[in-house]
């Protein structure tokens, strides 16, 4: 809304005539001049022409385009009147108000176009006294009014409010003429004052009219005021309002004005695409995708909402993106496939050597999805040591199943949202890992791998990843898994869970009772044996670029690698040191030195470097004091070397080789039951325990038996047998109690050259998980106290140390 339009704007708008009629012709031949009392009449539609105003007029009306030429001619005043009806077209004296201005033609211009333009300076007002005929235009005898000079202070108080009011007006307006603040405040006159910035008033043309026809300067002054304050306030509140408006939108607009601008120009590149074609071909893809009821009313509304958006939205892009998600997901019911177990055990078989129980297990899952293919899937946990092939047993399993296999690592994780899912408010969202797992394998009846379960990270601000698996690893409630992404419910009961992880303690409880835990510890010799032969080796040929018929290694050199080169749980390090083997020999072939080559045990060194592994045992328990024990670690079992030493003193116990709470406990309990036996032996001295490697933590209720036959070892001065190893907790009045970690902790003693593995008595069922081929190598001592132990570890410690010492030892021990 406009205070003062430009005044081009306003007085061009007061051409006598519309378009379109006819032009008359400019010689004014035969026309008799105008009394000296009498002007002719110019009728405006729309526009009240001021006293002391220079305004352009357009004109068109044959009368009135006479009366124009004819002042031009005799350089006469002419008379501009305001018309009643602004739609009539021929006017009589009825049809016109009877005050108007006095005006002097400046310059008259006629358009090729056939419009008559003129520039007309207002010069003062008059009053209709008659009209007259016999013109070819509207004449009439006029009056002049004469303006009065008032004064007073009144008037001058209007007079300088009026001029406040022009400035704040002139400040406000955002397209106002440049230096019209300047004109206005060079006034001096109030009535000159009161009729240009009546001139410039955005109000209706009778209410200008009215101020032509105030002939009082004190009522014009009033007038203009009132009509000028409310324009001032409109003014205001529209400026108000434009700028609040302007703020909240800018941002917007000029989102929108880059958005269209970069349509454009991918419109222009041939980069832009039917987005009336997409949207109809993603409601298409939603209807093909076989989505639950609920799911696909969800996923149309929210088409409905993509359809109301601009493309260049930020939203759009985010709701496009969901929407394309939902009708990529397996939401149909696959066709079950038929379960062959023959075939399914030929599979396992054929990629992993033993793991009997884990293949039994997996063969009785598949009989049982055959006689009941709407059951649920179990969730299967494999626990142990790194390379014993948890990971690639997944794998198998797949290819048993006839399933698809997919692999989520979970190692590190620490943010709910990577099981969840991001909401879709986020910048960026996607779905969990699980739903992109099953994405990626295009089916919701795959085999999907969990890996490194026990290495998830702790809860924090982020949330507990470990509390979001148990919905996902719940037969009961992964029927209908929410992910926060999708928003809508998905079933996960088809597809197969497996998980991995090397040890489980660090599983919550929860999370691990959902779970069926299956153990895989390491292999034995033998059988690390047979994998190298029916999969390592074939695999790193092929890695190297070899040929079956150019490299091969004896089993002599595979036993010694095993053997001299690796002592692990698992094969991986096995699976390197091959690797390295073969590298050599393809240096050798690439070299055109050999055309094959058979590597033998002799050749390993050369290759390989020296033995890294050997008989620790037979070297470090060869003197009294040194005790082997067997311990469990989460890469598999480990022998461990308890050693003893008494120094001057007054009976202390020290402790080195950061021990744990409980193996100082199993020290001191040890120390105790020796002490009773023995007691004069540690009447003057201090014992020592230390177990190395002294950087490395230690702790585990299955000592004992190990720091018992140290010190008696250290005591009697008879060095304890170097290949017998044992394991087992001891209590106060020597009875050997029962540990965990058997099998591990026999494999361990098998390849450390170990002959004599001492277990407590109630251990002796653990022996059925021992392969068979490690029981045949070793031989088992089931103890029930550390008598038994001490008679089978120290043979000699009968003879004693003295002859009255020695029979006081043998009654106290055995």
């Amino acid at each position: 809304m406009n205070l003062w339009p430009q005044s081009q704007q306003m007085l061009s708008a007061d051409e006598g005539a519309r378009a379109g009629a006819p032009a008359p012709e400019r010689a004014n031949g035969g026309v008799k001049p105008l009394p000296e009392d009498v002007i002719a009449l110019i009728p405006m539609r729309n526009t009240v022409l001021f006293p002391g105003v220079i305004a352009p007029v357009t004109i068109g009306r044959e009368k009135s385009v006479a009366a124009a030429q004819d002042a031009a001619k005799r350089e006469r005043q002419v008379g501009f009147l305001l018309q009643r009806d602004p739609t009539r077209d021929t006017v009589g004296p009825d049809d016109l108000h009877w005050v108007g201005t006095v005006g002097q033609i400046a310059r008259y211009v006629t358009a090729p176009d056939g419009a008559h333009h003129l520039v007309v300076q207002g010069q003062s007002r008059f009053r209709v006294l008659e009209f007259l005929d016999g013109w070819p235009f509207l004449a009439a005898r006029v009056a002049m009014v004469e303006e009065v000079q008032e004064s007073g202070a009144e008037l001058e108080a209007r007079f300088m409010q009026l001029k406040q009011q022009s400035a704040a007006a002139i400040e406000l307006l955002p397209n106002a003429p440049e230096g019209l603040a300047a004109v206005v405040q060079g006034i001096d006159s109030p009535g000159a004052l009161a009729d240009m910035v009546a001139n410039f008033l955005d109000v209706k043309p009778e209410q200008k009219q009215e101020l032509l026809e105030a002939f009082s300067v004190r009522a014009r002054l009033d007038k203009v005021l009132t009509l000028l304050g409310n324009r001032v306030e409109i003014l205001k509140l529209s400026k108000e309002i434009g700028d609040q408006t302007r703020k909240a939108f800018d941002e917007r607009q000029r989102e929108h004005v880059l958005r269209e601008q970069m349509r454009q120009i991918q419109k222009e590149l041939g980069e832009g695409e039917d987005t009336a074609a997409e949207i109809e071909e993603l409601k298409k893809a939603l209807d093909d995708a076989g989505m639950p009821e609920d799911v696909a009313k969800h996923a149309n509304r929210e088409l409905k909402r993509l359809q109301r958006m601009q493309e260049g939205g930020g939203e759009y892009g985010m709701l496009r993106t969901f929407l394309e998600w939902l009708t990529e997901l397996p939401w149909k019911a696959e066709q079950a496939k038929p379960i062959d177990i023959a075939g399914a055990r030929k599979v396992l078989d054929d990629d992993h050597f033993g793991l009997e129980k884990v293949k039994r297990r997996i063969l009785e899952y598949l009989a049982v999805r055959k006689l009941n293919p709407d059951g649920k899937s179990p969730i299967l946990c494999f626990v142990g040591p790194p390379g014993v092939g948890k990971t690639s047993l997944g794998q198998s399993i797949a290819r048993a199943t006839g399933r698809k296999f997919q692999r989520v690592a979970l190692g590190g994780l620490h943010d709910e949202a990577e099981i969840r899912g991001h909401r879709r408010t986020y910048i960026g969202a996607l779905p969990g890992n699980i739903i992109q797992a099953i994405w990626r394998a295009e089916t919701r009846a795959g085999v999907l791998m969990l890996d490194e379960i026990d290495k998830v990270g702790a809860g924090g601000f982020q949330g507990d990843p470990s509390s979001a698996l148990l919905e996902v690893l719940d037969p009961e409630q992964n029927s209908k898994f929410r992910d926060n992404y999708l928003g809508v419910d998905f079933d996960l009961s088809k597809m197969m869970f497996i998980a991995t992880a090397n040890v489980l303690d660090t599983i919550p409880g929860p999370l691990r009772d959902r779970m069926e835990v299956i153990q895989l510890p390491g292999y034995t010799e033998e059988e690390k044996l047979e994998i190298a032969r029916r999969y390592l080796v074939k695999r790193q040929l092929e890695a190297n670029g070899l040929k079956p018929e150019q490299a091969s290694l004896s089993d002599a050199a595979l036993s010694a690698i095993v053997r001299d080169y690796t002592r692990e749980a698992g094969v991986r390090n096995l699976e390197r040191e091959i690797g390295s083997v073969l590298r050599n020999v393809a240096m050798r072939i690439a070299e055109g030195k050999a055309q094959s080559v058979a590597v033998d045990a002799a050749d390993l060194q050369p290759i390989l470097g020296a033995r890294r592994f050997e008989s620790e045992s037979a070297l470090m328990t060869g003197v009294p004091g040194v005790a082997t024990g067997l311990a469990w670690t989460p890469v598999g079992g480990d022998i461990l070397f308890i050693e003893a030493t008494k120094v001057p003193g007054t009976g202390k116990l020290i402790l080195t080789g950061q021990l744990g709470e409980v193996m100082k406990e199993s020290a001191q309990a040890a120390l105790t039951l020796t002490k009773g036996r023995l007691a004069e032996a540690f009447e003057k001295s201090d014992v020592h325990i230390h177990v190395p490697a002294g950087a490395t933590p230690k702790d585990g209720p299955s000592a004992g038996v190990a720091m018992y036959l140290a010190l008696v070892s250290l005591l009697t001065g008879k060095p304890v047998r170097s290949d017998v190893a044992m394991t087992g907790e001891i209590s106060l009045r020597g009875l050997v109690l029962p540990i965990g970690g058997v099998k591990e902790k026999v494999l361990a003693a098998l390849r450390a050259g170990i002959r004599t593995v001492m277990l407590p008595r109630r251990n002796e069922k653990d022996l059925e998980d021992v392969p068979a081929e490690a029981r045949a190598k070793l031989e088992f001592l089931l103890l029930e106290k550390v008598e038994d132990a001490v008679h089978c570890a120290i043979p000699e410690f009968q003879e004693g140390v003295s002859a009255d010492s020695g029979a006081r030892q043998r009654t106290a021990l055995g």
